[in-house]
């Protein structure tokens, strides 16, 4: 099972914090207390757990169901990043498209295929603000 990307930004939102707190890293330079607030990593999980749950309930995973769960979950992050003042930036936009493609990947779908039948470079490209 891959790892949800908020748990990872949970762990170094805490990593950091504590780091912080014991003196080791100076504040200006704790990322994640800024890239990842509680509040915005709640949101993006929730949006997450809610997309790798419909992909996996479709059975079979039809063409259509599939880009209409990628469709949902890519509009669900625009609100979420707008909401929030857009946090989203490079690296973290990156690395919600490819876990977006890994759940597809992980529910035994041909992500290069669906990719090719919509002539696109990523899955969340025809949706995606941030």
């Amino acid at each position: 099972m891959i790892e949800r990307l908020t748990h990872r930004w949970q762990r170094e939102r805490s990593e950091q914090e504590a780091a912080v707190a014991a003196g080791t890293l100076p504040r200006d330079e704790a990322y994640a207390l800024t890239s990842f607030p509680p509040a915005f990593v709640a949101a993006v999980d929730q949006a997450l757990a809610a997309y790798e749950r419909e992909i996996a309930a479709l059975d079979p995973p039809a063409d259509e169901a599939v880009w209409a769960a990628v469709e949902r979950v890519v509009l669900a992050l625009n609100h979420i990043d707008e909401a929030h003042g857009h946090p989203i930036e490079t690296i973290s936009r990156e690395e919600l498209s490819e876990y977006i493609e890994d759940v597809l990947t992980e529910a035994g779908l041909d992500v290069v295929a669906l990719l090719d039948s919509r002539r696109v470079d990523e899955a969340a490209a025809g949706w995606r603000d941030w």
